[in-house]
């Protein structure tokens, strides 16, 4: 999704942009990394390649999310930094916080505490990430590896299966149902007051191509986000509005909820300069209609 989305950012016409598919670059096998970034030399990277999923795909998948995004950055780092490609622009993930951290959370908390359990896998990954652009930063051979952290983000090219999806994204897909079956009632994972912050993806690709744009202005790592977050019901409530459908929602209190609020510091993104554009209705309608434009297409 988050590929996707900057290659459709206008900025993009401005940049020669190399984005191999998996059946040409595998990026879990390092010789072939390597033999890719050697040829082609690019001036950065934009790292966001790996392995993702909702609550319920990480809680059946520590093992393969661990492995699968410790393999595919060391890969992608360890290269780069051998070859020399000056600039990278490594994406990390705002589940890496501790569970406890003091919200909203800032960059200076990183590795100050446990992980959430049904995303631990994954967030160890992107720690290891996080953690080694620093390292190469610092190792005195003049190369610049930096950390994005962006909120949760939904949008074109998302995942709306029930297994893989994130919240937002599986809520758009189950009021959609709900409303084509006449179905009174949606349900909701827990309790619904579990308080999240999400951003329209495109307005994430927007600020990672400020930060290429302006590279040197960029700290070695700063959130990407709203600065405000809303609970889930309210995210239920919100898709519903947009969606047309009027029904109930009925609380499961037996599903897993993960983290109870994970709101991000954007300090150091208001002094970068930047802010995202899009409201969250905004967002949702146009998250929707790219979802209703490929269900169609799919039936073709």
């Amino acid at each position: 999704m988050v590929g996707r989305n900057l290659r459709a950012h206008p900025i993009a016409k401005s940049h020669q942009i190399l984005a191999p598919e998996r059946s040409e670059l595998d990026l879990m096998y390092g010789e072939a990394v390597s033999a890719w970034l050697a040829d082609a030399m690019p001036d950065i990277i934009i790292h966001n390649a790996g392995k993702v999923g909702g609550i319920s795909a990480n809680m059946s998948g520590l093992i393969e999310f661990l492995d699968a995004n410790t393999m595919i950055g060391r890969n992608v780092l360890m290269a780069a930094r051998s070859i020399g490609i000056p600039r990278v622009i490594n994406l990390a993930s705002s589940c890496f916080y501790p569970v406890n951290g003091r919200n909203p959370l800032s960059e200076d908390q990183i590795l100050t505490g446990a992980l959430e359990q049904t995303n631990e896998g994954y967030a160890l990954a992107k720690v290891f990430c996080q953690r080694l652009c620093a390292y190469i930063s610092r190792d005195g051979s003049g190369l610049a590896y930096k950390t994005l952290i962006p909120c949760n983000l939904f949008g074109p090219w998302d995942d709306f299966s029930p297994h893989g999806a994130h919240m937002l994204p599986a809520v758009i897909a189950k009021i959609h149902a709900a409303r084509q079956q006449g179905s009174p009632e949606v349900e909701i994972w827990g309790d619904g007051t579990a308080r999240r912050e999400f951003m329209y993806a495109q307005d994430a690709a927007d600020g990672i191509w400020a930060a290429v744009e302006r590279f040197d202005d960029l700290p070695d790592v700063m959130n990407l986000g709203m600065g405000h977050d809303l609970s889930v019901r309210e995210y239920y409530h919100a898709v519903a509005n947009v969606i047309g459908w009027n029904g109930k929602f009925v609380l499961n209190l037996d599903r897993p909820v993960g983290v109870k609020r994970k709101l991000m510091d954007t300090s150091r993104q208001a002094a970068f300069g930047w802010q995202p554009k899009c409201t969250l209705e905004e967002g949702i309608a146009k998250t929707y209609a790219y979802f209703l434009n490929r269900k169609r297409s799919a039936a073709r």
